[in-house]
């Protein structure tokens, strides 16, 4: 498919792999999120691995139409990871895939080997490149959209397994007709650019994104009674699903479906509540808000602060112009937190949503628009 000759790419060259790099692939590959995240990978991983990778996968790859780079730092010749191109089908379409060392991460290495890789392979006519990633592997996800990937969707199961379960892989794919420009998130990350240590805080509530750490915590919480009977699914609350609500978070928010965070006491860190934005409609700038509380915290107006918090992020740092609000007609408690965080009533939808033994329920719907 390509040349084996070094390629530039910015930060960073590609070149071939010589068995003088065995020590340093070796010591980036022991590295837990590349074992967790590319789990076809040895683990342990051992020198006598990375000098197979480099003696026979990598010319496999090339003998059958592929493509197996190291990365290197351009001065130093220092490792910094690997990236390669899988052999076009039988429609001209490949797919990218890369792993970087922890010591070249936060660097803008994988988006420049990326990009470069796709331009270079387009120019030699590949139709179209995917790019699949854990879809817990929120960086690799960033990287794809950096270099002008679109979302495709989600294949479920289609991982390698990681602790005997098989992985959901996020699909991303770039066509040789796409401009190529980086696709901006409609919904950042909280401030600290990540979707594990950004946050938001007032100081007296903390919002952070929801993690697998916080599972547990999370079915605790829709376990509650009352936080059950407020959901619009009458379904009872399994562990799988807070699971599955926290493993996707990262991917969820990335992509722009929905924003889930933790509402969480700013002076001990405890978890005291979730906090959403779902429903999320890009064109009309429009999300809908959701939350909920744990009894030992509720009656200190937390739920107000981060109803607070959250919308005022919202209209400071993302397209969204409108977000709305539905309660049934008889919490009087969640009327008052929506009043008190500056939302409006506007009109009450009747049978709109599911009670129970088949029965319909109103709906009171508030709004809150950007000023």
């Amino acid at each position: 498919m390509l040349p084996q000759e070094a390629i530039p790419a910015g930060p960073a060259v590609l070149r071939l792999p010589a068995e003088g790099d065995a020590g340093q692939i070796a010591r980036a590959c022991s590295d837990p999120d590349i074992a967790r995240f590319i789990p076809f990978m040895p683990s342990p991983y051992t020198w006598d691995d990375a000098l197979t990778w480099i003696t026979k996968t990598v010319p496999a790859m090339w003998e059958n139409g592929g493509a197996g780079f190291l990365v290197a730092d351009p001065g130093t010749d220092e490792v910094l990871g690997a990236a390669g191109l899988q052999p076009p089908d039988r429609f001209g379409a490949s797919e990218v895939g890369y792993w970087l060392a922890p010591w070249a991460r936060g660097r803008g290495v994988a988006t420049a080997a990326v990009r470069t890789l796709t331009e270079r392979a387009f120019a030699l006519g590949v139709s179209r490149i995917g790019l699949l990633a854990n879809v817990e592997n929120v960086a690799s996800q960033q990287v794809a959209l950096r270099c002008g990937f679109a979302h495709e969707g989600v294949l479920r199961g289609a991982g390698a397994p990681w602790d005997g379960t098989p992985a959901d892989i996020a699909v991303f794919g770039r066509l040789s007709t796409d401009p190529g420009d980086p696709i901006t998130p409609f919904l950042p990350f909280f401030p600290g650019g990540s979707p594990i240590d950004g946050s938001l805080t007032d100081g007296v509530v903390l919002l952070t994104p929801l993690t697998t750490a916080d599972a547990a915590d999370h079915f605790a919480l829709a376990s509650v009674p009352d936080v059950t009977d407020s959901h619009v699914s009458l379904v009872r609350p399994e562990f799988a699903g807070s699971e599955a609500v926290c493993r996707y978070a990262g991917h969820r928010w990335l992509t722009g479906q929905r924003v889930d965070a933790a509402i969480r006491d700013a002076r001990t860190g405890e978890f005291a509540g979730d906090i959403q934005l779902t429903g999320v409609v890009q064109p009309l700038g429009q999300a809908m808000l959701g939350y909920s509380l744990l009894p030992a915290f509720r009656g200190r107006g937390l739920v107000t602060r981060a109803v607070t918090l959250l919308v005022d992020w919202a209209f400071g740092h993302t397209p969204l112009r409108r977000i709305v609000a539905g309660t049934k007609t008889g919490n009087t408690a969640s009327h008052r937190v929506l009043e008190r965080a500056g939302f409006t009533r506007e009109h009450l939808v009747r049978g709109l949503l599911p009670g129970p033994g088949g029965t319909r329920v109103d709906d009171l719907q508030w709004a809150r628009t950007r000023p």
